[in-house]
């Protein structure tokens, strides 16, 4: 479904990522691991079109490399940032409505569906975005990428900072996700969830991936995790 191959990307004079190559099948949950500035977050936005890419990114076997980012979302990519970016002026049901691509869309997801799943949100539905707490308004911001239907959905440090009920409602949204065949690309610092739900790893360093294979194997590969991973 995501095909990158070679990816490069700069700020400025600083040569970010290196040469980046990697493969999201559909449904399938990947996770993009690394310690803090291994060019994992880059990398997610270069895909999305908010950092220009050298390289070549395929989705659904068509170029997306060179497209801005709202052509790449109409295309069914869908990212949830890291600082999760609500509208908080708006209440939790106006930024859900938000998220959809047309009023006439008939996706997998819905707002009566949405507000089910997550009683919080059901019950702030008609409250600014703005009174949410930091692990609501991470709910929210999944949810209204949801509304748009997408095919992959990128998802930059979901449980950064969540309390441990709601760490357990974000690995039960993504295996839900998974299970309609949406495709996430998921980057986690918390190993426990991202070894428990993905197919497959990578871990990246200093803009490359330096590990490719299934949680099994990164957990018996005491290197890889001593070199790249543990703080």
């Amino acid at each position: 479904m995501l095909d990158v191959e070679d990816l490069h990307a700069y700020y400025g004079k600083s040569h970010i990522l290196q040469g980046v190559s990697f493969h999201v099948g559909q449904g399938e949950i990947i996770s993009l691991l690394g310690r803090n500035g291994a060019g994992r977050s880059t990398t997610v936005r270069t895909i999305m079109g908010l950092v220009p890419p050298v390289g070549s990114i395929r989705f659904k076997g068509e170029r997306i490399d060179g497209l801005k980012a709202h052509e790449i979302a109409l295309r069914g990519v869908g990212y949830v940032p890291e600082d999760r970016e609500i509208f908080p002026g708006l209440t939790v049901r106006e930024n859900l409505l938000l998220g959809m691509k047309s009023a006439r869309q008939n996706g997998r997801w819905t707002l009566d569906e949405m507000l089910a799943m997550f009683p919080l949100l059901r019950e702030r539905a008609d409250a600014p975005g703005e009174v949410l707490s930091g692990g609501e308004q991470q709910m929210l911001t999944i949810c209204r990428t949801l509304m748009g239907d997408p095919d992959l959905i990128m998802v930059d440090e979901p449980t950064e900072g969540l309390a441990p009920m709601l760490l357990a409602l974000v690995r039960e949204l993504l295996e839900a996700i998974a299970q309609r065949g949406t495709a996430i690309l998921l980057i986690e610092q918390k190993l426990t969830i991202a070894l428990a739900i993905s197919q497959r790893v990578y871990v990246m360093g200093h803009g490359r991936v330096v590990f490719e294979g299934s949680p099994p194997a990164l957990r018996a590969n005491d290197q890889v995790r001593r070199d790249w991973l543990e703080v």
